[in-house]
């Protein structure tokens, strides 16, 4: 088989219902990312300990790794180091799309992916990723008033999703915090950061 017959036979897979969600909360973090202003990156983010550049580096890295891990290759970068270069805006678009090709291959959710909470199952793992992304594009959106990009609606199924599955084990530093208080009124970005122990403006 060519590989030109892999992809068509790989786009003609039919997509996981989590897969599609990672292209959805990728594409509107994209959005987020590349409407960030010149004066911006350097502005605070409700993830304390990163400012805007921070948090789009710590967010590439982490495409960078789940990428490495699913296709068995070296991402070539410790997660501290820079993965933006000269250019966050273009490297996150680099970063998203070999992200969904390594998710869109066949048997990606099968492998076991070691995560931040530890090894998961590759379905629990895309789950985790999906937060990850959906999350810090909803930080960003906050901290660069961007906040009318965001999808109420992918957003609002994440949150009854992990209110459902408890993430109180997964209160501890580095990972998440305490639940902030807002009220069910708020916007939805708001309370589903607030859940998981940022501190926002309502």
């Amino acid at each position: 088989m060519t590989d030109r017959q892999k992809q068509t036979e790989t786009a003609a897979m039919p997509r996981h219902p989590v897969v599609e969600q990672i292209e959805r909360a990728a594409a509107t973090t994209g959005v987020v990312i590349a409407g960030i202003g010149a004066e911006q990156w350097k502005l605070p983010t409700p993830c304390a300990e990163w400012d805007v550049t921070a948090l789009v580096n710590h967010l590439v890295g982490g495409i960078g790794r789940y990428v490495g891990q699913l296709t068995g290759t070296d991402p070539g970068k410790a997660p501290g180091d820079d993965w933006l270069g000269d250019d966050p805006v273009a490297a996150y678009r680099a970063a998203a799309a070999a992200d969904l090709a390594a998710w869109r291959r066949p048997g990606a959710l099968d492998r076991t992916l070691t995560v931040a909470i530890g090894e998961l199952p590759g379905e629990f793992a895309a789950t985790v990723h999906l937060t990850e992304l959906a999350v810090h594009g909803a930080d960003l959106a906050v901290a660069t008033g961007q906040e009318n990009l965001l999808d109420p609606e992918l957003l609002a199924g994440l949150l009854a999703a992990i209110r459902e599955l408890g993430v109180e084990p997964y209160r501890v530093p580095g990972v998440f915090g305490p639940e902030a208080l807002v009220p069910e009124g708020a916007p939805v970005h708001l309370r589903l950061l607030a859940h998981l122990g940022r501190t926002v403006a309502v």
